[in-house]
């Protein structure tokens, strides 16, 4: 279904519809991540002023010193919250949902003209400096030819997401991250790559190949969010936040108090839900990667998760566009409602 606009008109994700909704902001100010590796501008919004946590550290060596606060003083100041939509650019449902939420911060309106209070009370009393990066990948989101995986069938979202391979066979899922970068090893290449091949989501975090990844993570470092939430697609899987890796259990605590207040939120809209719990230990071989969620903890010591959207795909457990963008309204209200409050004294109270 690739004129998904013309069937859903709340359905936005074309790079030009992305540019056109940020250039009528008033409110949230628009500013330039970096340039990707085909010369896309990568734009980022901010809502809010930006916090002067007063750091004289990085957070690692903050931690060092034992005390995050050299990294960020958190006293009497308001939160940082960070969403980043599209790192692999075929997973669109994000992009859709924060289309939305630009409406209903600019407007009180979404792109349904419908008003959505509650969430708008949780953001005014959340009172939080929020960071969007909307498009990450943008090199792939050019490429990517359909507006979203809606009705479209699961070989559909395995092409335009991960390519196909010399011989013409999709790349697939995970044999497509055992090249990397994979763009001399394929015919297609597909959205989750920017335009050198690299899959920004298991880029060499410590040793970055990719741009878009080094200014990512300085975003990150620069705003110190509490909280960052990358937007992902995880087929028809029924939405959820995933446990990120390699990170203290604390921060496992505060993605599965936030995974439930998500839950709670779906089950009063009707919707389906479905929490991940808490991880505790790391005992399976091989061990899992240090992905981009994991490196967006150990550069700013936010609650890191990926949230798994359901992608609408035309076949079992499908959602309906309007359901996925609401699970999305699910997952903002719970982000400005910050149900980790109190958990470790680094975040704001």
């Amino acid at each position: 279904m690739f004129n998904t606009d013309l069937v859903y008109p709340f359905w936005k994700t074309k790079p030009e519809q992305v540019w056109e909704m940020l250039h009528s902001l008033k409110k949230g100010q628009v500013h330039t991540l970096c340039t990707s590796a085909g010369g896309h501008e990568i734009p980022y919004v901010t809502y809010g002023e930006k916090q002067d946590y007063k750091g004289t550290a990085n957070y690692n060596s903050a931690c060092g010193a034992r005390n995050p606060k050299y990294y960020a003083h958190r006293e009497g100041t308001r939160p940082t919250l960070m969403i980043v939509g599209a790192t692999h650019a075929q997973e669109l449902e994000g992009v859709a949902g924060l289309m939305n939420l630009f409406s209903l911060l600019e407007t009180g309106r979404d792109l349904r003209g419908i008003e959505v209070p509650s969430l708008v009370k949780a953001y005014e009393e959340c009172g939080c400096r929020l960071v969007i990066v909307p498009i990450y990948n943008m090199d792939g989101r050019v490429r990517c030819e359909p507006d979203s995986m809606l009705e479209e069938p699961p070989e559909s979202l395995r092409y335009h997401g991960q390519g196909t391979w010399k011989d013409g066979t999709l790349c697939g899922w995970p044999d497509c991250k055992t090249v990397h970068p994979l763009k001399d090893a394929v015919d297609f290449l597909g959205a989750y790559y920017n335009d050198d091949g690299v899959n920004l989501m298991h880029d060499d975090q410590f040793c970055p190949m990719a741009e878009e990844t080094r200014a990512i993570l300085k975003l990150a470092k620069d705003e110190a969010p509490e909280c960052i939430i990358g937007l992902h697609g995880g087929s028809n899987s029924t939405n959820m936040l995933l446990q990120p890796d390699y990170v203290p259990d604390y921060i496992h605590k505060g993605v599965y108090l936030l995974a439930e207040a998500v839950a709670s939120l779906q089950t009063e809209n009707g919707l389906k839900s479905h929490v991940v719990p808490e991880r505790t230990k790391l005992e399976a071989f091989p061990p899992p990667s240090f992905n981009l969620t994991t490196a967006f903890h150990h550069v700013c010591g936010a609650i890191s998760s990926t949230y798994e959207s359901n992608e609408g795909l035309a076949d079992k457990n499908q959602f309906t566009a309007e359901e996925i963008l609401i699970h999305h309204y699910c997952l903002f209200e719970a982000m400005f409602k910050r149900p980790w409050r109190g958990l470790v004294p680094f975040f704001c109270e």
